[in-house]
């Protein structure tokens, strides 16, 4: 006879990585780490790289370039990649490409092969951002996403910052192979903990699925185009260049053509799902993830050379003013995912609040004169890092929080690629914004500088009078003063155009603010689904 009451059932795991789902966390994490510390910490290297290898300014700044190319275009396919090979053997080949290619890269013998390795590299990165974070999001309970989400973006957020640090510390005492060789070490570890814990589930590979070659072939040539404008076109003046005019071009026909081909009725397979952006929690993110990619990427890509050319750090001094902005990070990281985790308070106003903090740093940077020191900095960026930390995982966890698990993969490579080129824009529209900003101060302090002025011809006579007490005949002396004048001007103009570049990064954090208000509070934690292939 039935029973009259039914037994609960105890709740189902997740899939079959149960048992060894911490340990595959760590193993995702350490992956994680090294691809985003490899995006910067080289960047400290570039100048020593240059002279090592007999290279330009220009030349090797394709060091970054090819990374970022590769990495790009790779990211929207990672779902498609995932399931003809399976996470296991997605994730785990990404992490030996990785190994190999930067090793290869520590040995390289001239700026061609480093470059063609960086390649190598950006296209192994790819899958240790958007497939961990995927897989993540399947192999734990909902109720454990806040903390263990939190704990994968560490890596995200604070490799950034630290990455120069580290960079530097690394060019000043032993060689700049030694940023390369650094990922050989956390490579083997991550890839021995992917590769023994993480198992797929049955039938979760589709070996037999068509490729959509066209879609590819678009997506290449579109994003590939594109992100080599954003490198390349404040060097070559921008549209005043025929290369960055065609492929400027290039990119907007083939990137309209590729979203067309993707929600054509005549694509049975399309290898990028934009249907996904149905989800409005989902677009929404990854409007925020545009603007915080600017942010995050492009303030510590001007940041050193304000630091640097205006405030006279060295590159050491520089990453020490960045690190405890870093730390913050993680301090307001790990915060927030205990209160994500307790679900007490809505991860919206956890977003305000980050972006509040965020705005009063780049207005106190904003603000800061020529005279500034290593203190006046210091308190901004640490703020700045504690905001870092109150936003991205809290947006993570919206975004994540009310989509289907079976299209995680396909939201977390587009929401990678948002930031991958939410920094590409800051770091490209910063550095001609610095340069054009420069010019428009100059003339304007330029035109106050009439020599009839008193308090301009005090300034010139003080400055001439003191190169002349160390035996300097007069006509030499006021040339000179001239000359030091012009650098003072030129130095004030640089300072006043970082001033708006700070302004620029708040302004795009107010414009995205509005996406905050298309967010929905995530769905309480049910009993967890299974896995999502």
């Amino acid at each position: 006879m039935a029973n009259a009451t039914a037994l609960p059932q105890p709740e189902p795991a997740l899939d079959i990585n149960h048992k060894f789902r911490w340990f595959i966390l760590i193993g995702l994490m350490m992956a994680a780490v090294m691809e985003v510390l490899d995006t910067t910490i080289i960047n400290v290297a570039l100048p020593t790289l240059a002279g090592n290898l007999s290279a330009t300014t220009t030349e090797v700044a394709w060091i970054s370039t090819g990374y970022i190319l590769s990495n790009v275009i790779v990211l929207p396919m990672t779902a498609y990649l995932t399931n003809v090979f399976g996470r296991r053997n997605y994730l785990a080949g990404s992490i030996i490409l990785f190994i190999i290619a930067s090793f290869l890269c520590g040995i390289s013998h001239n700026l061609i092969e480093l470059v063609i390795w960086r390649i190598m590299q950006g296209v192994g990165g790819a899958a240790l951002l958007s497939t961990a974070q995927a897989t993540i999001r399947q192999i734990f309970p909902q109720k454990q996403q806040p903390l263990v989400q939190t704990i994968f973006l560490l890596g995200i957020i604070v490799a950034p910052t630290l990455g120069p640090t580290l960079g530097g510390w690394i060019t000043e005492n032993y060689t700049w192979n030694w940023c390369f060789f650094i990922n050989v070490p956390i490579g083997i570890a991550s890839f021995f903990l992917v590769a023994n814990y993480l198992k797929d589930p049955p039938n979760a590979r589709d070996p037999n699925r068509k490729a959509d070659w066209l879609g590819i072939g678009l997506l290449a040539v579109g994003l590939g185009s594109l992100q080599y404008v954003l490198e390349e076109g404040n060097q070559s003046d921008w549209f005043q260049d025929d290369t960055i005019l065609r492929l400027a071009v290039l990119s907007g026909i083939t990137l309209t053509v590729l979203i067309w081909w993707q929600f054509s009725s005549k694509n049975k397979q399309p290898v990028i799902d934009f249907r996904v952006l149905k989800n409005r929690d989902l677009a929404a993110s990854i409007l925020l993830f545009v603007a915080m990619g600017f942010g995050l990427y492009g303030g510590v890509f001007i940041f050193p050379l304000f630091s640097q050319s205006i405030l006279g750090f060295n590159p050491t001094t520089t990453g020490l003013a960045l690190l405890p902005g870093g730390l913050g990070t993680a301090v307001a990281s790990m915060i927030c995912g205990r209160l994500l985790q307790q679900g007490k308070i809505d991860p919206r106003a956890i977003i305000f609040v980050g972006v509040i903090l965020f705005t009063f740093s780049m207005w106190e940077l904003a603000h800061l004169s020529v005279s500034a020191g290593f203190d006046d900095v210091r308190t901004p960026l640490l703020v700045r890092g504690f905001a870092l930390g109150f936003l991205f995982a809290p947006i993570n966890s919206v975004a994540f929080g009310n989509i289907d698990p079976r299209q995680a993969q396909q939201a977390s490579g587009l929401i990678n690629l948002a930031r991958q080129l939410g920094g590409s824009f800051g770091i490209a529209f910063l550095g001609t914004f610095v340069t054009v900003r420069t010019k428009f101060h100059r003339e304007t302090l330029v035109e106050h500088l009439v020599i009839t002025n008193p308090v301009v011809q005090n300034r010139v006579d003080s400055i001439t009078h003191g190169i002349m007490a160390h035996g300097t005949g007069e006509v030499a002396a006021r040339k000179a003063s001239l000359g030091v004048i012009n650098g003072v001007v030129q130095k004030q103009a640089a300072m006043l155009s970082y001033n708006d570049s700070w302004m620029l990064i708040l302004g795009a954090f107010v414009v995205a603010i509005p996406a905050i208000f298309l967010l929905r509070r995530p769905k309480p934690a049910a009993a967890a689904p299974v896995d999502a292939h």
